[in-house]
């Protein structure tokens, strides 16, 4: 099972090159709108980079999956409709706090900043992910599932059908879905989500679903009168697939080199990203925070 679902996800790669090079050709031949080529053969330099690097025999997470597995509390198995919607919810909730994780931990967002460093959000960006994910370790948020009794190889699987499934959410041209709004992740979710307006930011964590941002009170509706800016609020405008999959680990590092305590080094490692010891950095918190005064009326 786990052997096809992976041929499966090799076998779409190509696929989704190609239904982002036809986005491509419609946007610029067919509907006259600008389309960064440069940008998409970024992408695919990352994705080619990505895939060699998963060769490699390296990655914090693995023997963290191995132990949970092997001191899990039960052992369920995919026979049933049941198992396979139980595994799919609790991956969508490990998911979420992942994803979130990787918005407001700088450790995290260094890996993650890459996927929302183009500046224009088409088909190629969903496969813009970076090269040290596996360094990073953000798939250890996913072995509590092997701990309390799914195989490793059925977490990872699951894992990576649920990011197949958001190929779909990067395209600007499918509208809002009606009902499905509510339950699912959609690409106007997905929109808010990459976008950078102050209004929109850190918002829609899901992977298939946006139930836990509702419950957890990040889902952010996309707004006729607010139209989504893309890209990172640093913006990142070089095409060099090295920068792009380097950039914020470089930044990480000058910070690191500049801290003066234990205390520093933990809020750069760990705080959210822009976090500076004096409380002035560009986090979310202090945009925001800006932007509020700023729109207070003068006395």
């Amino acid at each position: 099972m786990f052997a096809t679902i992976v041929r499966i996800y090799m076998y779409a790669l190509p696929l989704v090159i190609l239904a982002s090079v036809a986005e491509g050709l419609w946007f610029s031949k067919v509907r006259r709108v600008g389309y960064d080529w440069k940008a998409m053969l970024a992408s695919v330099a990352d994705l080619a980079g990505r895939r060699l690097i998963q060769l490699l025999p390296i990655g914090i997470a693995t023997p963290v999956f191995a132990w949970a597995y092997e001191h899990r509390l039960f052992t369920i198995l995919l026979d049933g409709v049941a198992a396979c919607l139980g595994l799919f919810v609790g991956l969508e909730f490990f998911y979420y706090w992942y994803h979130r994780t990787s918005h407001r931990v700088r450790w995290f967002w260094a890996t993650h900043a890459v996927h929302h460093s183009p500046n224009q959000l088409n088909l190629s960006a969903a496969y813009r992910l970076g090269w040290t994910g596996k360094i990073a370790g953000a798939t250890v948020f996913f072995t509590p599932l092997s701990l309390l009794g799914f195989q490793p190889e059925a977490v990872l699987s699951a894992f990576a059908l649920n990011l197949l499934y958001q190929f779909w959410l990067h395209a600007t041209w499918i509208p809002k879905l009606g009902w499905l709004e509510y339950v699912f992740n959609t690409p106007s979710h997905h929109r808010v989500h990459h976008a950078r307006n102050v209004a929109y930011l850190d918002a829609n964590y899901g992977g298939v679903l946006i139930l836990f941002d509702r419950m957890f009170g990040t889902c952010i509706e996309e707004r006729a009168e607010e139209p989504c800016d893309y890209g990172l609020v640093s913006r990142v405008t070089s095409y060099n697939p090295l920068y792009i999959a380097f950039h914020a680990w470089i930044d990480l590092g000058r910070d690191l080199w500049t801290a003066r305590s234990a205390r520093e080094v933990a809020g750069y490692l760990f705080g959210p990203p822009g976090w500076r010891p004096d409380g002035t950095g560009l986090t979310t918190d202090n945009i925001r925070r800006e932007v509020r005064s700023m729109a207070m009326p003068a006395e």
